[in-house]
């Protein structure tokens, strides 16, 4: 029997690249204050290096697109704009309603990894609070312990009193969402969103999840399914 839901945050429950898109905003408007640019082009400027899968060095190739320099200092302020910035995004409906519904029927936590106080921002921002008996934020209890380390799923389960095999974890990312809660013995979904950032593959068997959808609203019907297994 089932009794507990887990679930990842960042591409499970929302678009993450809709907080990039307001972290990018604000630190577009940063940059232009700073250097008497536009804002919107700035903003312009570092989305389109962004999407184009330059994820590491976005603000360094911004910069020389703009013909201005930015020193580690200047980049390290940027980075602090971006992770302590209030972002502007919003739980989808079928994700609310999903979790509404899920809510009456089991004990549902969060697991979620990333840097604070960013994560928290999401998290109020997302209004999630309210559906989650429990939230564990892997920062907290140490870098070591963000996945695919066990720590945050064994204090679920002592935080539920609940077996590993009661549990379903809901996740997106093949590298390090799967891997711990396989070998425990929760049953594992990946959500495959389309704007998803996260493409890499598992880095072996044992990280591939157990189920597969393509969208949050298929979750109740392959819960019923898992109830049978």
């Amino acid at each position: 029997m089932i009794n507990c839901i887990a679930f990842d945050m960042d591409d499970t429950l929302y678009d993450e690249i809709d907080y990039y898109k307001s972290g990018f905003a604000v630190v577009a408007q940063t940059i232009a204050d700073d250097f008497g640019l536009s804002g919107r082009g700035v903003f312009d400027i570092l989305w389109e290096i962004f999407n184009s899968g330059n994820y590491k060095t976005t603000l360094n190739a911004a910069a020389e697109k703009l013909g201005v320099v930015f020193d580690a200092a200047y980049i390290e302020k940027l980075v602090k704009v971006f992770r302590e910035h209030k972002p502007d995004i919003k739980l989808s409906p079928e994700s609310r309603e999903v979790l509404e519904s899920l809510k009456s029927r089991y004990k549902l936590g969060l697991i979620t990894d990333g840097y604070l106080p960013a994560q928290e921002y999401k998290v109020k921002a997302l209004t999630l609070e309210k559906f989650f008996d429990y939230i564990v934020y892997t920062e907290k209890l140490g870098r070591e312990h963000w996945k695919p380390s066990p720590t945050a799923f064994e204090k679920l389960l002592a935080e539920f009193g609940v077996l590993a095999n009661q549990c379903v974890y809901v996740g997106d990312n093949l590298k390090k969402d799967f891997l711990s809660p396989n070998q425990m013995g929760f049953k594992t979904v990946r959500i495959i969103r389309p704007k998803r950032i996260h493409l890499g593959q598992a880095p072996s068997k044992q990280a591939q999840p157990g189920y597969e959808i393509d969208s949050i609203n298929k979750l109740p019907d392959l819960l019923k399914e898992i109830e049978i297994v």
